[in-house]
């Protein structure tokens, strides 16, 4: 190590740089925190013209930003945004005590969600009709392929039982009954899950962008009903995650 006019050098000639100290690097850092610059309300103001990941992005910068990212106002029109287009809203983000934010992340989790519970099934109305396999007599009899009228609606109840609509020309009057079956691999992973109405064939289970369910076999279709409109969310308060998109 060299020195020169007083200036301290390396093996190589190269003048030492001096290194910054802890609280002259902690101080140009606030100097450059738009939040220390500007202040919580104006960045209130920036995040509110962000999207919902970006503002989540937003919450791990600094405790200082979080509080202002997590903000119940901030997120609560998030929610609004989020659940606008959507056919339910799940009950789970509406339960008592919980922070906008809590209510956003369960929402979108609970959309993801591909196994249906029977909370859903009894929750929702559902719209059914028959596919073009089935017979040629019930099709003439069904609204979806006449195309006149509501298509017919079915009921799920909490005992079991599915019932329809009185003017319904093609129930009849018998007794239906429902169930939901799924069985798992050694890994945990689903190996089959579906619903059976009586002794007909197994109904698919589908979940769709709008958070709304499809369940159908060869034979007949049912598709969930719009009912965003219900007061404390419909489905499951304490659903499965672990079985998702």
């Amino acid at each position: 190590m060299a020195e020169n006019d007083g200036e301290m050098k390396n093996e190589k000639g190269f003048p030492w740089k001096k290194r910054k100290g802890k609280e002259k690097i902690e101080e140009e850092e606030k100097g450059s925190d738009p939040l220390v610059k500007f202040g919580s309300d104006v960045m209130f103001i920036i995040l509110s013209f962000l999207d919902a990941r970006s503002v989540a992005l937003s919450l791990v910068v600094s405790r200082g930003w979080y509080g202002v990212a997590s903000s119940d106002r901030l997120w609560s029109n998030l929610c609004e945004k989020l659940w606008v287009q959507k056919a339910h809203i799940p009950r789970i983000s509406q339960a008592r005590g919980l922070s906008k934010l809590q209510a956003y992340s369960l929402s979108v989790m609970d959309g993801k969600r591909t196994r249906i519970m029977k909370e859903d099934l009894w929750d929702h109305a559902w719209e059914f009709h028959y596919n073009m396999v089935a017979p040629e007599y019930f099709r003439d009899l069904d609204p979806y392929w006449k195309g006149t009228g509501r298509l017919m609606r079915r009921y799920f109840h909490p005992d079991g039982s599915q019932t329809a609509d009185a003017n319904d020309m093609i129930w009849g009057g018998h007794e239906a009954c429902y169930c939901v079956v799924t069985s798992f691999l050694d890994g945990g992973q689903i190996r089959d899950h579906y619903v059976r109405i009586n002794r007909w064939p197994q109904l698919c289970v589908t979940r769709k962008e709008d958070w709304s369910w499809e369940m159908s076999n060869h034979l007949y279709s049912y598709t969930s009903i719009q009912d965003a409109y219900k007061k404390g969310g419909t489905g499951p308060l304490f659903p499965d995650f672990r079985f998702t998109a």
